[in-house]
């Protein structure tokens, strides 16, 4: 079966399982779940896409201007296909020079944003001892004992983001009446990193309760973007998806750095 879905709200081929409560595995390690609204948007199909990857199997990579080489943005899809990217999203929000992280930012143990700011959401993956730490985690840094520093000390790679989900899945945000399409990531109880798309256009305390209440298992999450630069490309098995905010006659935004995936070596 091949699977595309180029533009929010339009699928061609064949669509995606009815049942929101089904996991559709794409490859080993790499599930798909079509989630509905419980509350309708007002505007969008009410969907909301959530890839579940185990990082035992599938490793975070960083794509973009900021590592260099790069001088221009592409679109989600662009940066996969360029990069041979199973997965790729927008890596969190940007500065007026259309290329720097906005927060802390290290991949592999490359510093490429040094700024920490209020956020309080961090993503690390790449631990230095595999056999101690989990591939992937998100940690709040609100907690004691917990800051950026401390998270260095385990893991290459960390990247700060707005906090959406605290850990054990606490909502954040208060209700607004701003609401938007939105990218994020997650994290569920058995450490497995979600990457979220919502079709949807609602506000993130609408949002999040929708996540809490699917039954996905997820603990924490933090915003990556939203509106029209949010983005979700997968191209994996059979499956390829292209979800992003805009009329069918659109194409999507570029943007400068993406979360990508690629399967972890075997040898690992």
């Amino acid at each position: 079966m091949l699977l595309v879905a180029v533009l929010l709200g339009l699928a061609a081929g064949e669509s995606t399982p009815a049942d929101s409560s089904v996991w559709k595995e794409l490859a080993p390690g790499v599930e798909l779940r079509m989630l509905e609204a419980v509350e309708p948007s007002a505007v969008g199909d009410s969907g909301i896409a959530v890839l579940r990857v185990d990082p035992k199997t599938w490793q975070l990579e960083l794509v973009g201007q900021s590592r260099g080489g790069e001088t221009s943005g592409r679109s989600a899809r662009e940066w996969a296909k360029g990069h041979d990217l199973a997965i790729a999203i927008n890596a969190g929000m940007f500065g007026e020079d259309y290329t720097t992280h906005v927060g802390y930012l290290e991949i592999k143990g490359q510093v490429i944003s040094p700024r920490i700011n209020p956020y309080q959401s961090v993503a690390a993956f790449d631990p230095h001892d595999r056999a101690s730490h989990p591939d992937f985690r998100i940690f709040d840094l609100d907690i004691p004992g917990v800051t950026v520093q401390a998270i260095r000390e385990s893991y290459g790679s960390l990247a700060q983001n707005l906090r959406l989900i605290k850990r054990p899945g606490v909502n954040r945000w208060s209700q607004q009446d701003k609401r938007w399409s939105e990218a994020a990531l997650g994290e569920d109880e058995s450490g497995r990193i979600l990457f979220i798309f919502s079709h949807s256009v609602l506000s993130m305390h609408d949002l999040i309760r929708e996540l809490l209440a699917a039954g996905i298992g997820i603990v924490a999450a933090q915003h990556l973007e939203g509106g029209r630069l949010a983005q979700l490309y997968v191209k994996v098995g059979d499956v390829e998806l292209e979800l992003f905010d805009g009329a069918p006659s659109t194409s999507a935004w570029p943007i400068p750095n993406v979360l990508g995936v690629t399967r972890r070596p075997a040898a690992e």
